[in-house]
Parts: structure tokens; sequence; C-alpha cells
């Protein structure tokens, strides 16, 4: 067996302790990592790993009245060198411990013997202690019993807030006795019967009765079943429909059968019969990607990447270089699909409607629940191809981070929503809190 040796750039990751940590060599020749005053352990199992603030972080909107909670510890030949955004030279060390205060962004202060004020940014790497370093180390935490300041305008916020539901409710309120109304409108009138449609003209797919699909889905359960076909066929179109409804679903299933892309659930066929208005695409056994992200066994980075090509290769399809536009309305990890090679398909675009008002008042029921704010925006606004664009963007931030866009068990309630918490992370200039979360997955 030969071994080689590996060529690895200097500067990468939080160093063989882990970020936030200072590592030593013990009497043992062996290395020895422990966490700063005020750092604690993430993992405390982990005794090589990564080290966090135990206090909270200093407020960049109050920085002249949060200059009073915070002092330093002192240290001597002590550094994380990767981590410097700023030197000052020629500065006295009352200087730049002043400078290091006032400085939001500023975790630790390294006042040399040169004179030279090297200031570090959280998280720090590659820490480590040695007798040649030299330097009087600086290393910002918070006074017991400091007061946190608020910002001025969480009040307001919280007002808006507060506000914003109100109006939510009211308007929900509203809309569900304008249903109500509805519906009892429509009962009062005679319902004339509804033709059957035995097949759709000028689409060459297989035309399905009722029965095939209700026997091959077992009664349109969601544990699918292999029938009397070699492909199992799931119901993704579901629903009793009125008169006049026939002839939009001729026209959307015209509108998607020549639709050809490898990156897109392939249409097989279709039931217009009587009532029933249903659409049978290919199965997939590997599932959606939510099913392998979402978990502890989560897809590698590469294939994540590669998930993210598939997308926007399906999504420039539909957009783009098919006949007529299609516009999804509803991307997420739910409904990307993997084959056996990992490929990505989008599904349930057939129920993306095109750019017609008809469509766009039936496409509104996909949207999720907790998504009001969304629907309202809907309707409102006219819906273009941006929609589509601003989905693949949240879909991006889940597959980099590897987390739902919206998760309630948090320890942070700042942190409940993923794209506001990049979008913060964006505002302060710390993109290296995303880096080093994707880097952890």
């Amino acid at each position: 067996m030969a071994w080689s040796s590996l060529s690895i750039r200097q500067g990468l990751g939080g160093g063989a302790c882990g970020f936030n940590s200072l590592c030593s060599v013990g009497t043992d020749q062996r290395p020895r990592c422990d966490c700063p005053l005020g750092y604690i352990l993430d993992d405390p199992n982990d005794k090589l790993g990564s080290c966090g603030q135990n206090f909270p972080e200093q407020n960049c909107n109050l920085e002249a009245r949060e200059v009073e909670s915070f002092t330093f510890h002192e240290m001597l030949d002590t550094d994380w060198p990767d981590s410097d955004y700023e030197s000052p030279r020629d500065v006295s060390e009352d200087c730049c411990r002043e400078n290091c205060l006032s400085d939001c962004f500023c975790a630790v202060a390294i006042y040399s013997d040169d004179n030279v004020c090297w200031k570090k940014r959280y998280p720090l790497s590659n820490g480590r202690v040695g007798p040649t370093i030299g330097g009087k180390t600086l290393i910002k935490i918070r006074k017991e019993n400091s007061t946190v300041w608020e910002s001025p305008n969480k009040n307001q916020s919280t007002l808006i807030i507060s506000g914003s539901v109100m109006l939510a409710i009211f308007m929900n309120l509203i809309l569900f006795l304008s249903a109500l109304v509805y519906l009892f409108m429509l009962k009062g009138k005679k319902r004339k019967r509804i033709a059957p449609y035995s097949a759709v003209p000028g689409v060459n797919l297989r035309s399905f009765s009722y029965k095939e699909l209700e026997q091959a889905t077992n009664g349109f359960r969601e544990e699918l079943r292999t029938g009397t076909y070699s492909t199992v066929y799931k119901a993704v179109h579901h629903n009793m429909v009125t008169e006049g409804e026939g002839e939009v679903f001729e026209a959307e299933v015209n509108s998607i059968s020549t639709t050809n892309h490898k990156n897109l659930v392939q249409l097989l066929g279709f039931c217009n019969e009587g009532q029933h208005r249903l659409l049978v695409y290919e199965h997939m056994k590997t599932g959606s990607i939510a099913h392998l992200l979402f978990k502890d066994s989560r897809l590698s980075w590469s294939k994540r990447v590669q998930v993210a090509i598939d997308t926007a290769k399906g999504l420039c399809y539909l957009h783009e270089e098919y006949s007529t536009q299609i516009i999804h309305c509803d991307i997420k990890p739910q409904n990307m699909l993997l084959d056996e090679n990992l490929t990505a398909k989008i599904a349930d675009f057939g129920m993306a409607k095109l750019l017609k008002d008809i469509r766009l008042k039936q496409q509104l029921g996909y949207v999720e629940p907790k998504d009001t704010l969304v629907q309202k925006q809907i309707l409102v606004w006219p819906v273009t191809v941006k929609v589509d664009v601003y989905s693949f963007g949240v879909l991006l931030l889940e597959l980099i981070c590897c987390r739902k866009n919206y998760e309630q068990d948090v320890a942070n309630e700042n942190d409940m929503i993923l794209l506001e918490w990049a979008y913060d992370c964006c505002k302060r200039d710390k993109l290296h809190y995303l880096y080093a979360l994707m880097k952890r997955h």
C-alpha cells in the first residue's frame, strides 16, 4: 500500500480544535483544546469541537450604549491568525481597546509589541497558544449583571406585527364568509348534468378510466402499489368539478401534454370521465428531496448542488423554452423528486396554471396555510416568473443549510424563518455564519 501527502490550503475551517477554541500541546505531546473565558463548548461531549459565546452578542444598532456593558479578558501568547479583518497601526493599547469595544464585529483584539492592533471577527479560527506568539490578547466579554439594551424600534415592530396579524385575521374572516355565501348560492341553483369526457382531442396520452386508477392506487391511498401496469400511478389532481370545468381541464392537458425535459416528471396519462379529472405521472421511487434533506441522513454537498442545477434547468424550460410559458407557483423540496440516479425532477407542474385569471384563482388553493401573506399578495399582484425565481431562492437556502424555511423548534425565535435569518446575516455582514452552517452539513 502506497501513501502520499495531500496539499491542504491554509486558512480553511476552524482548525484542529474547531471555531473559537484554543489549541495547545499538553505534557503528553497531544493537542489540547480549551474554550477562552466567556465561551463554552457547542457540544459538551466533543472536547475537540467548536466553542460559542456564553453571553448575548453586542447589538450593532446600539453600539454607543452597548460599550459600557463589555470589558476585556487579557491573555498572553494567544492568537487566532486567520480571523483578522482590520489592523490599525501606530496606536496605543488604550486606543486599541476603545476601537474594539466600539466595534460590534470585533470579538478579539491583539495588541502586538510593534503597536499594531489586530482586530478579529467572530467566528475565530485556528486558535493557538505558544510562547513564541507574543503580544497581549484582549477577549471581549460581557460584564456580569450588565444590561442587555433593546432596540428602540422593537416596540414599534411588535405593534406592526400585531396589527398585521389582526388585519390578516379580519381579511380571512371576510374571505370565509364570502365563500359561505357563494356555496349557499350554488346550492340554490340546479346543476346541469356533466357530460362524460372519454378523451382529450389531439393529445397523445393514455386515457384511463376512473376505476382503473382507483384499483391501481388501492383506493387513492398515500402508499401506492404496483398493479396491472409496470409503472405505479398516483392521482395528483382529484377534484369534483362543476359545469364548464371539463373544458378547462382539456385546455390544461393540451398545454402540458407535450412537455419533454429530463428535469420534469413525465406525464403518462389522464382520466376525464364524468365528474372525475385526474392526471397520472411517472412514479419516483426515491421520493422527494425533503426526505433526504431534513433527516439525519442528508444528501452530500455535491448532490445538493446537482439538485439546484437540475431545478434551474427545469424552471428555465417551463419559463422560456416550452411553447407556452408555465409558472409553477409552488417550488419547494416536497415538489422536487429524485429518480434512481438521484436526478432531480420538478413535480406537480400540471397544477401550475398558465397566465389566465381563471387559472390564477385555482392555483391559490395550493398555497400552504401558513403563507397567508403570500396569498394576499398573489391576489393583488400579477403572477410572473418572479414567483418561481423567489421560491427557487428559498429552495437554495434550504439546500445550503439542510433545514426548512420555517421551523418552530429552534433555540432563538429570530432563527425560525431561514430566509429572514440569512437576510439578517447579509445585512450585518456576517455571511460567515451561513458559511459555517453550510460546512457543518
